[in-house]
C-alpha cells in the first residue's frame, strides 16, 4: 500500500473540494464533500498506477503560513 499526500482547496464559485497530488501528473479530482474527494482521488491514483509506478516530479514537503503586514 502506498500513501500519497494531497493538497485540498475549496472552489469559491462551486463549493466543491479540489485535490491534487503534488508532482504526480494527472492525479487530481474534485468532490462535493471531503469524503467524495478522497474516494475520487483514490480511484484516479489507482487508475494512474495501472501504468506502473510514477516518477514524481516533485516531493511534497508541507505548508507554511506566511504573514504579510
Amino acid at each position: 500500500m502506498r500513501i500519497y499526500d494531497a493538497v485540498v482547496e475549496q472552489c469559491q464559485d462551486t463549493g466543491y473540494y479540489v485535490g491534487y497530488v503534488p508532482g504526480f501528473p494527472g492525479a487530481h479530482s474534485q468532490g462535493k464533500t471531503l469524503d467524495e474527494l478522497s474516494i475520487n482521488l483514490q480511484e484516479v491514483i489507482a487508475m494512474l498506477l495501472e501504468d506502473g509506478e510514477p516518477h514524481l516530479e516533485t516531493e511534497f514537503i508541507g505548508v507554511q503560513r506566511i504573514r504579510v503586514a
